[in-house]
């Protein structure tokens, strides 16, 4: 899919993620591979506008997972690039928050799931209006003057190759298949880890990650946490399963009325999807 660049306007192609959407992938393994298109990297994000404005590339990709954070960074970056080209990857409502789940949990948040989402009385850390897929498509049709291309995780993993494909056409970039790394960055750990950090984290962290003072002392506290954190989930590999807590990780009823529950919001994000772009 082309655009017409006769004018001489640049044009800015923004991802937002989402966070667990195989972010981490397409920014380290596929948009440096694009040719055609200038990718400002991940780590560069807060220079975005001075990248563009002092630089004289034709196109931009710019890329940041969001999850929470997503409105904020949208009403951001369109102040200063309304025409923007959006492009989001949404993933199926119970495995996105049970993955959103397992990356807190690696990170030190001590309490079960019912703790982070709750979808009876909604008094999680995640609140309900979090897993509102279609909601995000709306935010960012509302922002920019293109509609967003929206992606599903799901067909990245039964056909990556066709997945890239799309983001190549709609951005009009070139990349070579065959220097294409297919094979997962930070694959997930497993549950035998998570469950014994579960556990530990109760009695060590604070489940909301809150890091005082200057910025190098933040950074020691991180670093601290971190260290802490590997130094328990590698040696839970070595526990005798009599060891570790038989109760899952997440029921997987409780997944399956989350799924229940967002039906609809996921029929929408793929109806949304079908009918605006077809690439």
């Amino acid at each position: 899919m082309g655009f017409d660049t006769a004018s001489g306007e640049k044009q800015v192609y923004f991802h937002v993620g989402l966070a667990k959407t195989a972010s981490t992938w397409l920014q380290q393994e596929v948009f440096p591979r694009f040719r055609g298109i200038y990718y400002v990297k991940n780590i560069s994000y807060f220079q975005y506008a001075s990248i563009i404005n002092r630089s004289c590339h034709r196109k931009y990709l710019v890329s940041r997972e969001f999850d929470r954070q997503l409105e904020r960074e949208v009403t951001r970056f369109s102040r200063l690039y309304p025409d923007a080209y959006p492009i989001i990857v949404l993933r199926r409502h119970d495995s996105w928050v049970a993955s959103q789940y397992r990356r807190r949990v690696k990170n030190g948040f001590g309490l079960p799931f019912e703790a982070f989402f709750d979808l009876d009385r909604d008094l999680g850390y995640w609140k309900q209006s979090d897993l509102h897929l279609f909601s995000k498509l709306q935010l960012l049709e509302k922002h920019f003057w293109q509609r967003p291309l929206v992606l599903f995780y799901e067909d990245l993993q039964s056909d990556p190759v066709a997945f890239v494909d799309k983001i190549a056409r709609y951005c009009d970039a070139q990349y070579d298949q065959n220097h294409l790394s297919l094979a997962p960055l930070h694959p997930s750990y497993a549950d035998k880890q998570l469950k014994v950090l579960l556990m530990v984290s109760r009695y060590l962290f604070s489940p909301v990650q809150e890091f005082s003072g200057g910025r190098v002392w933040r950074r020691i506290q991180k670093l601290s946490r971190s260290l802490a954190i590997y130094s328990i989930l590698y040696p839970a590999l070595l526990l005798p399963e009599a060891w570790t807590p038989k109760e899952d990780l997440i029921q997987k009823d409780q997944l399956e009325r989350i799924r229940n529950q967002y039906a609809n919001d996921w029929r929408q994000c793929h109806e949304y999807a079908e009918r605006n772009y077809s690439l």
